[in-house]
């Protein structure tokens, strides 16, 4: 199936032969060549004769201490020339980064790895809030510009290192505290071993425009955060990955892990094959909540969760209203969960049947793209 195509949780499938799931088959992380310096689109003169560089070196080096080509991970990015058509891999060393950092969507096939022995040894990490007020006094950031790191540019890929946002809600209750880490508004986004970090609306997968599929595929990964923190109008899957619930800054538990605020025809939020936990208080916290952003009654928001453990964190009824927009009205749906926080089939808690379920498969919201190394 496409990943266009849709089937509501509460309605009929047409039957089509069951297949075996299948999920992408991730290779290993690229060998990082030598570290040199990025020459596309530059001359070189050999014998007294300009000629055309050959090839540009395939990885930018980024280090705190100066060992690198470059200090900060933004550098590196704008390092990479415009309309570049091949894979750049952008290397950081262990360390805490605490910049931002944005991909142009004139920069695609650009890869940023960590090269630690861990995903929490190279850390890219800021501090901005919706309400936070830019420096140059012309307004608030908004939930989107508060990201940390913003990727705009299709093919992109995150490896081995964390993204994270630590915004002090507590010593800022005065404003508005969405504190995005990681935003993507681009298709074929890879983020492969990595950890995105914060409380509310910690990963916000967006698309370039309602009208343009953006597909993100999280995998052997960790999700952070309490309120909304997985949510945006892509077609997103987190497969094979964990996704930690904390306690709010005054240590309660209360939340909600998606708001998907999908285009109607298209694929939204899918969980697959993943484990929903964390240190906060049994039956506190929603699996999804429909976000119609701007009050679009047009978007038909979608989450599935499928094949997943599900901890005591999970209330007994997973779903609820949003803004006035009942759950009830878009696609919201599970199977074949376990888990204390699992339960049977009812009005409050739909599930997928066996037709409904070979639809609703990791291939079918990547579509024609398969993630590759």
């Amino acid at each position: 199936m496409s990943a266009g195509t849709t089937h509501r949780s509460n309605g009929t499938a047409r039957p089509r032969r069951r297949r075996r799931p299948r999920t992408p088959a991730l290779g290993l992380p690229l060998a990082l060549t030598a570290a040199g310096t990025l020459a596309y689109g530059t001359a070189v003169v050999v014998g007294g004769q300009q000629q055309a560089a050959a090839a540009a070196a395939a990885t930018l080096t980024v280090a705190k201490d100066g060992t690198g080509q470059y200090t900060t991970v933004q550098a590196a990015v704008n390092a990479v020339p415009a309309g570049n058509t091949s894979r750049v891999v952008i290397s950081v060393k262990p360390g805490t980064y605490r910049e931002l950092v944005r991909v142009p969507s004139n920069k695609p096939h650009v890869t940023i790895q960590g090269t630690g022995a861990s995903r929490k040894d190279t850390v890219i990490v800021y501090n901005n809030a919706s309400g936070t007020t830019r420096p140059d006094g012309s307004g608030t950031y908004g939930t989107g510009g508060s990201a940390t790191v913003a990727v705009e540019a299709d093919d992109f890929q995150a490896r081995n290192l964390t993204v994270a946002n630590d915004f002090d809600e507590a010593a800022h209750q005065d404003i508005a505290p969405q504190a995005v880490a990681l935003r993507t508004a681009a298709d074929k986004v890879l983020l492969d071993s990595v950890i995105v970090e914060g409380d509310q609306d910690t990963l916000l997968v967006d698309t370039a425009a309602k009208d343009r599929l953006g597909r993100v595929y999280v995998t052997h990964s960790y999700v952070v955060g309490n309120v909304d923190f997985l949510f945006g109008r892509a077609t997103a899957v987190v497969d094979r990955s964990v996704i930690t619930l904390k306690k709010r800054w005054n240590g309660t538990s209360a939340g909600y892990v998606t708001a998907p605020s999908t285009a109607a025809g298209r694929r939204g939020i899918l969980i697959a094959n993943s484990t929903v936990n964390g240190d906060v208080s049994d039956r506190t916290f929603y699996l999804g909540r429909p976000w119609h952003a701007g009050g679009d009654a047009t978007l038909d928001p979608q989450t599935t969760v499928r094949n997943t453990t599900l901890s005591a964190a999970i209330k007994s009824t997973p779903w609820t209203d949003m803004s006035g927009f009942s759950w009830k009205s878009d696609r919201f749906a599970e199977y074949a969960n376990q888990g204390p926080g699992s339960g049977p089939a009812s009005s409050d808690r739909p599930q997928l049947t066996a037709a409904q379920a070979a639809d609703q498969e990791v291939a079918d919201w990547l579509g024609d793209w398969t993630p590759t190394a």
